[in-house]
């Protein structure tokens, strides 16, 4: 099984209504939305959900305000500002404390200290994660919560589950709608992939983030090849940034220009070569079939 990894050095780009339209275009692959953050290839695919788990990726402190004698020592021990003396009397003092989930970083440190032990340290729940049936085939997708941490693992989470769907049921391809940027949640995007599509846009912000994303997948050894979205809107841009691709070694697979059929197709609820056979079609046909040579 081939793992392709689509992802961009800033959102906008428009990494997922091409991982959409690949979507449509692939025969036997399995699908993984990992951009838990910010998830909308649903928004396209429509998928039916069979299966969701819960996403335990962090603790959270909870003061216990029957066993709390209100000496101090967690608001003293943490340095986040978590610990607020604002929580209900009991029968030893007329008022305790209470933790801000909000703020809480999970550290733990206030349960080590606290010499009454009344305060949990526990798992909480920070999202879920979905299997579905899509039009295109199977799909694991997953929504952190708002203010939720620890997103990167329910990445890896994610590609877990659906490299084992794809391997159970005899897929030869898995296709990953990854996290836009550089940081936590992108690495556990390409970690281990076959090859990585960097999808970036003719802007200067555009040619800087790419300029990142290629220096990232370089250094963690990841094949890696780019396509310029909507091209035409600055072609002197786009001419900087298929020299800075060749200076970097990374092969450009296609052009795309822009078509406002691909804002009408998102409408729908369609990806574009579902929704057009026009020219942008045949352009994202050409970037699939330069993909699929780049993965064998």
């Amino acid at each position: 099984m081939k793992e392709l990894v689509v992802i961009s050095g800033k959102g906008g780009t428009g990494k997922t209504s091409i991982v959409a339209s690949f979507a449509a275009l692939s025969k036997n692959a399995v699908l993984a939305d990992c951009d838990v953050d910010a998830a909308d290839l649903h928004l396209v695919l429509e998928p039916k959900i069979r299966q969701e788990e819960e996403f335990k990726g962090g603790k959270k402190a909870k003061i216990i305000s029957a066993a709390c004698t209100g000496c101090g020592k967690c608001e003293e021990v943490c340095r986040f500002n978590a610990v607020l003396r604002d929580g209900p009397p009991n029968y030893l003092v007329p008022e305790t404390f209470l933790i801000d989930p909000l703020a809480c970083e999970g550290c733990g440190v206030c349960a080590h200290f606290c010499e009454d032990k009344a305060i949990k340290f526990r798992e909480v729940v920070d999202g879920e994660l979905f299997i579905s049936d899509t039009r295109c085939g199977p799909m694991v997708h997953a929504r952190l919560n708002v203010g939720g941490e620890n997103s990167g693992k329910l990445v890896t989470r994610v590609r877990t589950v659906a490299r084992e769907l794809a391997e159970s049921n005899g897929r030869d391809l898995l296709i990953v709608d990854g996290s836009p940027g550089i940081g936590c949640p992108v690495i556990a995007s390409v970690t281990g992939a076959d090859l990585v599509l960097v999808v970036t846009e003719p802007t200067r912000s555009g040619m800087h983030d790419l300029e990142r994303v290629v220096k990232l997948t370089g250094f963690m050894k990841i094949p890696t090849v780019v396509c310029i979205n909507k091209w035409d809107i600055n072609p002197e841009i786009t001419a900087q940034i298929e020299k800075l691709a060749d200076q970097s070694g990374v092969h450009q697979v296609g052009k795309i220009g822009y078509d406002k059929r691909v804002t009408a197709a998102q409408l729908m609820k369609s990806s574009v070569v579902e929704y057009t056979g026009g020219s942008i079609a045949q352009e994202i046909n050409a970037l699939w079939r330069n993909v699929v040579y780049e993965l064998a």
